[in-house]
């Protein structure tokens, strides 16, 4: 299938994670920028995420990109509103918020890392992770409603709040005590929901209004099963495989699709496969590509 197979306004991007890992330094850390870009190209994706090896200044970057017909979806930032005040995270925002502007993005991801003390959350054990107590979240919400504002004056940008393993909210009730309180944007992860422990159906039954940005990742049964019996970290969950390409897990993007589809979602859908890029399952051409025909072959199917 091709892209034409997309609703107008929807875009297929991809997240450099299935070449380069931003945390896991040695899992693609000898992998250079342009074949990262050059793969993706290849494979017909309209734009990618930013990731450690991408030049900051935006008119290199500008001109790296566009010799590759590539646009910057977003970036993930760093958020630590547990911790700091609003006006704090303004400022400690601006260098990254003003390179997303100056790209032309139009969606920041707001990556909820908690609090700064906390060590290393993705080499704990995953039922060691940091929970809010009810006024902790409360607070946390309010500077959330602030924080949006004020970048999306300042910035133009809207943000997306990253639901995710280990960092300050990851289970439904969390999400939703949260969302409710702040009614920020939100980004539905189909693969953090999955390993978190419900269907991302959910979210989109809750929340489809606040959705600002779609993050494609699968999940393998077997070995989430596994992650979670044994307790491991979330590093060791992605050095083992847990998450993939959509297709090559147990995740259904059908529903995904329809909601798509009849919501008038407008923006872009990222395949993000947080894997080794060294095992022949996840070889990062071959996979993205797959990843590609399948979630464009679900569009292109009737409803």
């Amino acid at each position: 299938m091709t892209l034409a197979s997309l609703p107008e306004g929807v875009q297929l991007g991809v997240s450099p994670l299935s070449w380069t890992n931003e945390v896991l330094e040695e899992l693609g850390g000898t992998t250079p920028l342009e074949t990262v870009l050059a793969q993706a190209s290849a494979n017909g994706y309209q734009g990618v995420e930013l990731g450690r090896k991408f030049p900051r200044d935006p008119k290199v970057l500008g001109r790296t990109l566009s010799a590759h017909k590539l646009a910057l979806v977003s970036g993930w930032y760093s958020g630590f509103l547990t911790q700091r005040a609003v006006p704090d995270e303004m400022t400690a925002v601006r260098e990254h918020a003003g390179l997303l502007r100056d790209m032309g993005a139009k969606v920041m991801v707001y990556g909820p890392v908690g609090r700064m003390a906390a060590g290393a959350p993705l080499d704990l054990p995953m039922s060691a992770r940091l929970v809010l107590d009810a006024d902790e979240l409360a607070t946390y919400a309010i500077r959330l409603a602030e924080f949006e504002k004020r970048l999306a004056g300042e910035f133009g940008l809207a943000l997306a709040y990253h639901h995710h393993l280990m960092m300050v909210v990851e289970s439904f009730d969390e999400i939703c005590r949260l969302i409710d309180k702040a009614q920020c944007g939100l980004l539905l992860d189909t693969g953090h929901a999955f390993a978190a422990g419900f269907d991302y159906q959910k979210l989109i039954a809750r929340f489809d209004g606040l959705i600002r940005h779609i993050h494609l990742k699968d999940v393998r049964g077997e070995r989430f099963t596994r992650v979670r019996a044994q307790d491991l970290s979330f590093n060791a969950a992605v050095r083992m495989g847990m998450f993939t390409v959509p297709g090559d897990g147990d995740i259904d993007f059908a529903p995904l699709v329809r909601f798509v589809k009849s919501s008038g979602y407008t923006g872009w859908i990222v395949v993000e496969a947080e894997q080794d890029p060294s095992r022949a399952e996840a070889e990062p051409a071959a996979a993205t590509r797959r990843a590609f025909d399948h979630i464009t072959s679900l569009f292109g199917q009737s409803s």
